[in-house]
């Protein structure tokens, strides 16, 4: 078994597609118009709209309520990216700003706006860093 993406429900695919574009610097590929992927090494962020529910069974998505999960992506620099992002023309509520973990990551969480918390995060310890290796 391989993990191969997370989806996001939302009312407004281009609003997303946008925010992540700018948060991340990488290109989605438009399927539909009511569907987008980020594609990244590890894994994708689809981004599907509220009406594509339809096929899977109406209400066992819904837009805007998340408020479990994380998205992560590991980072370079951390507080290079917090740098970036707050001077970013795009609104972006930031949780917690660089923050070192116990478990020896540096982590910034901010929430997309859909509310989706996402966590941008590096290693900092060669603990960190080996729990990330292949």
């Amino acid at each position: 078994m391989r993990f191969a993406s997370v989806r996001i429900i939302t009312n407004d695919v281009d609003r997303l597609v946008e925010f992540y574009e700018r948060v991340t610097g990488l290109a989605t590929r438009r399927l539909a118009p009511q569907f987008a992927e980020l594609v990244t090494p590890s894994c994708t962020l689809a981004i599907g709209a509220a009406e594509t529910m339809a096929l899977f069974g109406d209400g066992a998505a819904v837009p805007e309520s998340n408020r479990t999960a994380i998205l992560e992506f590991l980072v370079d620099d951390v507080d290079a990216d917090y740098e970036r992002l707050t001077n970013l023309t795009v609104d972006i509520e930031i949780v917690q700003k660089p923050t070192t973990m116990p478990w020896g990551n540096r982590s910034l969480l901010f929430r997309d706006p859909d509310g989706n918390l996402i966590n941008y995060f590096t290693p900092l310890s060669d603990e960190a860093r080996a729990r990330l290796a292949p």
